[in-house]
């Protein structure tokens, strides 16, 4: 196994275990197989576990092997506060002793504050006197280092790292989402600054292992010998400014392979053939797209504020994954920001078509993406979202 340090230089496992998708036995989780699976991770080196309050029974899962089999003191702990059910530190104290009983620990290591997309939230969080709360448990201890994860674009990205002096960062990051997201842009803001990221979704929850047919044969006759989840991970691990990938690993295969591929992988380790492969498939991929909207953002700002090529994006996805979980996303991602920019806010004005380089049909685009991303249902679930989280 390979490490990649935190700001305070001690070691984490480049590869990085989720525990979101452990196997259910009926409807818990199966503790023997995830115990069996974890504790096959540790002894190959991963220290880094990855869960959450909202993950159910995984804190708990986690605690109990952890104490059983006593190797508290050679994991780090990395868990979230759900900001987006807190009014009050009254709340948040409540959250955090829940977390810290299931976890049958005293301590954190890494604590951070959940899926954040706009600085609204942390602003909120502010309010609540949430500066004083970490002082206090990093002060006792009980907190080693605090951070984020996110679920939203580049510049809000941006925004939310600069407002706190954050330990580390988590965002979902992979060949396909270079330019969205946080991005590439957001990964070397963070690594600029001295901020350790985190990586989740590395394989866009599986939708870069099962790849279109014609990328997975282009692939084979690569040569490379690599799988379609080696070549994704090894794209992750040549980057110097990543720290850890998480894997949400359910299977003794799919730790041990993960592991091998982690113990060999490094920064610089793609070569120019590798980066010209993964191209390709990003084309192939991308040949169902709706929209030829590369992100550029040369349309941007738009002066109504609409997110142009984040609609295309999303719009995009609908297209390359299933509709519901590209509309999910969009909700979660885009519709939930203090100030949305949906599509319906253009006014035809034509200032993004004068400046597109793809010379698209922005105008017309953004109609039928619109009438795409919500339809009636969804537009009524964003609209009740927006008012619970009190936007």
């Amino acid at each position: 196994m390979k490490y990649r340090n935190d700001r305070e230089g001690s070691p984490i496992s480049q590869l990085g275990y989720g525990c979101m998708r452990f196997t259910k036995k009926g409807t818990s989780i199966d503790y023997e197989k995830a115990q069996h699976e974890v504790m096959l991770a540790v002894e190959s080196g991963v220290n880094y576990f990855d869960t959450a309050y909202i993950y159910t029974g995984s804190e708990a899962l986690m605690g109990r092997i952890f104490e059983e089999n006593k190797i508290r003191d050679k994991v780090k702990i990395a868990t979230k506060l759900p900001q987006y059910l807190t009014k009050t530190q009254k709340k948040i104290d409540k959250i955090f002793e829940e977390e810290l009983s299931r976890l049958r620990t005293d301590y954190i290591d890494y604590y951070l504050m959940h899926m954040f997309t706009d600085i609204i939230e942390w602003e909120r969080l502010l309010d609540i006197g949430i500066e004083d709360w970490i002082r206090r448990h990093k002060a006792d201890g009980s907190i080693r280092n605090i951070g984020f994860s996110y679920h939203g674009g580049t510049e809000m990205f941006l925004k939310v790292l600069d407002a706190y002096d954050w330990d580390f960062c988590q965002i979902q990051y992979n060949y396909m989402d270079e330019t969205s997201q946080a991005g590439r842009k957001g990964l070397q803001a963070a690594a600029a600054k001295g901020i350790p990221v985190i990586i989740m979704e590395p394989l866009r929850g599986g939708k870069l292992v099962n790849l279109p047919d014609k990328a997975k044969h282009f692939l084979k006759e690569s040569g490379t010998g690599y799988t379609p989840a080696e070549l994704a991970l090894r794209w992750l691990w040549d980057q110097q400014e990543v720290t850890c990938v998480l894997s949400g690993m359910n299977s003794e295969a799919m730790v041990r392979e993960n592991v091998r591929i982690a113990s060999e992988a490094d920064a610089g380790c793609m070569t120019a053939a590798d980066h010209e492969l993964i191209g390709r498939i990003k084309s192939i991929i991308k040949e169902r797209e709706k929209v030829g909207c590369t992100g550029c953002g040369y349309c941007m700002p738009c002066p109504h504020g609409v997110d142009i090529p984040g609609n295309f994006y999303y719009y995009n996805l609908m297209y390359l994954e299933k509709k519901f979980h590209s509309r999910v996303e969009f909700a979660q991602n885009m519709a939930l920001k203090k100030e949305p920019g949906f599509a319906d806010k253009c006014v035809a004005c034509g200032a993004c078509e004068k400046h597109c380089p793809q010379h698209l049909p922005i105008i017309e685009l953004l109609k039928k993406a619109d009438k795409a991303l919500r339809p009636l249902p969804f537009k009524a679930g964003i609209g009740v979202a927006r008012k619970f989280m009190r936007m």
